[in-house]
């Protein structure tokens, strides 16, 4: 699932009613949508399927090709779904969506024949029909955006809007302001800048190619399996659940890489069975929703934020997996020991979601799985191949085993139970996942080549108006009070830009405008890009838009406010990460062994700012603030104060209370009775 598709989830654009939907007229539309999505979807699927084999042409010439295809169908993918003008009768709606995806096609002819004309001949001195087509492509971008992040398109509209005025700014922003023809061959036709840049393309090639790995486990029922081998966690031991659903969300998180997404796809599994075991629905939510904030920082994928974080630094993409496996890890361990302790305040019933033992086509799917994650881990860190290469090695393998199995399986059946007769229905069985597969590679793949051809749009009005550079002066000045104060300053920035933002717009904008200032005032490239990264993630939650809280809150019928603060408590992890790779650089600076001492201080002062949140201890109340106080207090040492003998010295008062407070939690949870749930079998 995309996350445009989890905001729909969440609530966005209003459905067309029944009496349409039955309608002759609507039928007819939704045959026509579906024939279009799918003949542009095969074309969009063949296309970079030979590209990654060939790499033909480049990756300029792939993106000109294939970014008006991107917009296409994510327009018609709308439209087939009745979000496409959904206010509009469908003939209208379906009319609208004809034309856009005629004119883009045209736009994508067009500029692949006139490629080096565009490119080389005519470079600075375009004709008209240069700027249609570009046009083209620019406008409907920008269109798509508006509709699924108007947020996004709004500071866009603005830069816009400054980059063409900018003579009417005062102060240090001022400018000349440019002509809107520039303007217009700025996000088009420079090809450097806009729609076609770097962005759109690694969206196209590395990032595609490792879309293709979560297509073939998601098309053949693998995410499903990860579902059910966690949820038997809870049916051996139903303590365990609240674990299980951790453990179920990390494990899709890490290869879907959205937390919105893995949200609406895990949540509407793992929340009803958290609240029929006791947890209140804030809570419930609370869980799944810092559960699947992890979608951002668990390698292999590490959302989008991790590619653009290796295209920034020109570094290879497992240079950036092998540093994030401590961050992602120390998260995971935080929200796990936090959500424990929920557990022993709230869970009061026994529930087992999934009581029927896991048959071997799950555990196959889960072999495969893991197989996968291993693999990428092996080509792109001890063979040392290209990330995109590592991505297609295992796609291939993922492909034919789990093709075959399937295709082995199901003429099995048909022999034993059917006879060797192909009706309709099982034509539709035979083909169903790899039409599954070629559909979820096509809209994930366009819907975020969509959003990085739109970043590129925003990256070109930075770049040619120089806000960049005004704002790094205003940084540089406030690091010569403090190098402290421009981090608090680089955070708000990163907070306020980050809200209503995805994942990707938001570290791009701390990226370009923050990060190579902080490197000049003697912060290490790592630490500067992978701050960016962190407080770009931080934006999925940061009140008062997180898109997660808004999808598990809506799962679990819960007020949304209160789900995104209870789960702000359980994100401490995250906060103190934003903190820690300043104070701990040695967190991401050189991976594997060398990360150990600061992840060892940052995971001891993590556990006990948890438990200060989260725990209680024996006593009454005023002691058991007390001693919560004292240990926060004792906390923050270990997380901030530079010296590692200090910290190290603090951390084992620290790691000794909150170890007693989990150990008592532990006896709590032993001691207390579960009550059989009228449901449990469900």
């Amino acid at each position: 699932m995309s996350q445009q598709q989890a905001t729909s989830k969440a609530g966005a654009p209003p459905q067309v009613d029944a009496s349409r939907r039955r309608s002759p007229v609507h039928q007819g539309c939704h045959i026509l949508s579906q024939l279009l999505f799918y003949g542009l979807s095969l074309y969009f699927f063949g296309y970079l399927s030979i590209y990654y084999f060939t790499g033909a042409g480049g990756a300029t010439l792939l993106a000109v090709t294939m970014v008006p295809i991107a917009v296409a169908i994510a327009f018609i993918n709308d439209l087939r779904h009745d979000n496409l003008y959904p206010l509009l009768p469908p003939l209208i709606a379906t009319l609208i969506g004809i034309v856009y995806a005629g004119a883009l096609v045209y736009a994508s002819y067009y500029l692949v024949t006139e490629f080096e004309q565009i490119r080389v001949y005519r470079v600075g001195f375009w004709n008209d029909a240069d700027k249609v087509a570009g046009g083209i492509v620019v406008a409907l971008t920008l269109e798509y955006t508006r509709r699924r992040y108007l947020a996004l398109a709004i500071v866009i509209a603005l830069l816009i809007l400054y980059t063409a005025y900018g003579q009417f700014v005062p102060g240090m922003f001022n400018h000349p302001g440019m002509s809107w023809n520039r303007i217009l061959t700025a996000t088009s036709l420079e090809i450097s800048t806009g729609v076609f840049e770097r962005l759109p393309q690694l969206g196209l090639t590395l990032i595609g190619s490792f879309m293709l790995v979560l297509a073939a486990l998601r098309a053949f029922g693998c995410i499903e399996s990860i579902l059910a081998g966690s949820s038997r966690l809870a049916t051996r031991a139903p303590r365990l659940l609240p674990q299980a659903a951790v453990i179920g969300s990390f494990s899709v998180a890490a290869v879907s890489g959205s937390g919105a997404a893995n949200a609406a796809t895990t949540g509407s599994a793992t929340i009803p069975v958290l609240i029929r075991a006791g947890f209140p629905r804030v809570k419930a939510a609370a869980v799944e929703t810092a559960s699947s904030l992890g979608g951002q920082l668990m390698p292999p994928l590490m959302g989008i934020g991790a590619f653009l974080m290796a295209e920034y630094m020109r570094v290879s993409y497992f240079d950036v997996v092998a540093r994030g496996f401590a961050p992602a890890i120390l998260y995971f361990i935080g929200v796990s020991v936090a959500v424990y302790l929920l557990a022993g305040r709230y869970m009061q019933r026994e529930v087992a979601p999934r009581k029927e033992p896991i048959n071997w086509v799950d555990i196959v799917n889960l072999s495969a799985y893991a197989l996968a994650v291993i693999g990428l881990i092996w080509f792109m860190g001890v063979e040392r191949r290209a990330a995109m290469s590592s991505a297609q090695l295992v796609f291939m393998g993922l492909f034919l085993a789990l093709a075959s199995l399937f295709l082995a399986r199901f003429f099995w059946a048909l022999r034993r139970q059917f006879g060797r007769l192909l009706t309709l229905e099982r034509l539709r069985t035979l083909f169903r996942p790899f039409i599954r597969l070629i559909e979820t590679f096509s809209t994930n793949t366009a819907e975020l080549t969509v959003l990085l051809a739109t970043l590129g749009i925003l990256t070109a009005t930075f770049t040619i108006t120089g806000v960049p550079t005004k704002v790094g002066i205003l940084l540089m000045e406030t690091a010569g009070a403090h190098l402290s104060l421009m981090v608090l300053v680089a955070f708000a920035f990163g907070y306020l830009v980050g809200m209503g933002l995805p994942v990707a717009p938001t570290y791009i904008i701390v990226a370009v405008v923050v990060t190579p200032f902080m490197i000049r005032a003697g912060v290490d490239p790592w630490v500067a890009h992978f701050f960016a990264f962190l407080v770009a993630a931080f934006g999925e939650l940061s009140p008062p838009t997180s898109l997660v809280a808004a999808v598990t809150s809506r799962i679990a019928e819960a007020p949304f406010v209160q789900t995104m603060i209870s789960a702000l408590g359980l994100c401490v992890p995250l906060l103190i990460l934003i903190v820690g790779v300043f104070t701990r650089p040695g967190l991401v600076l050189e991976p594997g062994v060398a990360q150990l001492p600061a992840f060892g201080l940052l995971l001891i002062g993590t556990l006990g700012v948890i438990f200060t949140f989260q725990g209680r201890f024996e006593g009454s109340r005023a002691r058991d603030w007390g001693f919560r106080l004292g240990l926060g207090l004792l906390s923050l040492v270990v997380v901030l104060y530079p010296d590692e003998r200090v910290g190290w010295a603090v951390a084992v008062p620290v790691l000794a209370l909150a170890g007693w407070g989990l150990w008592r939690t532990g006896r709590v949870l032993q001691a207390r009775p579960l009550a059989p749930s009228a449901d449990a079998a469900g």
